[in-house]
């Protein structure tokens, strides 16, 4: 039989573990949440009229946005700008630096040099592009059609890869409400292609 000093020696680490348990889940129900709310934001969208403008004051499509780069390229500046974001896991652990230039309304990632997030990796296409990305530009472009917003202002954004490989991602015409989105649903997504990567299916 166990005597009452080992038992309470497992009994602190069992302790331990639940509390990593429940630290653990806290920070998933609050992506949970965030995205709950994103997806709220979305279905509100539906609700503008569609009204005909000139195809040439609707942002470019997805499949004209993205853009190769060569291998050489570099495109990590050398010094990190007073706005730059990290982007980390739960554990720390660096995902992306985030450059925000207030001036121009306009955000710059850069994945982490040691991580290589392939646009086949899910959920970067079927989440942060489609449920994303692409729903913040559609509401824009009804924006535009109703004569709420001038063209040159349409959120648009643009993604750069070497190869499959995601080196950069630019995004324009944001703001601090969808900043806080993107910083969100960037994060969560670039998590889970990390995990998807250590451990894959």
């Amino acid at each position: 039989m166990l005597d009452e000093a080992e038992r309470i020696r497992r009994l602190v680490a069992f302790k331990k573990r639940l509390e990593d348990q429940a630290e653990k889940l806290d920070a998933e129900l609050k992506e949970v949440q965030t995205m709950l709310e994103t997806v709220n934001s979305l279905l509100l969208e539906k609700g503008f009229r569609r009204i005909e403008i000139p195809r040439e004051a609707v942002a470019t499509p997805l499949e004209e946005k993205i853009v190769s780069v060569p291998e050489s390229s570099s495109t990590r500046p050398q010094a990190l700008p007073e706005n730059v974001t990290q982007l980390n896991t739960s554990n720390g652990e660096l995902l992306a630096d985030l450059y925000w230039n207030e001036t121009e309304n306009s955000l710059r990632v850069v994945p982490a040099s040691d991580k290589n997030f392939d646009i086949n990796t899910p959920p970067f296409t079927h989440f942060l592009v489609e449920r994303v990305l692409l729903k913040m530009q559609e509401r824009d472009n009804e924006l535009a059609r109703a004569g709420h917003i001038v063209p040159d202002k349409i959120f648009c954004y643009e993604i750069k890869r070497q190869g499959n490989m995601i080196s950069e991602i630019n995004i324009r015409n944001i703001d601090s409400d969808r900043l806080r989105e993107l910083k969100s649903s960037i994060r969560w997504t670039f998590e889970k292609m990390h995990e998807k990567t250590k451990n894959p299916v």
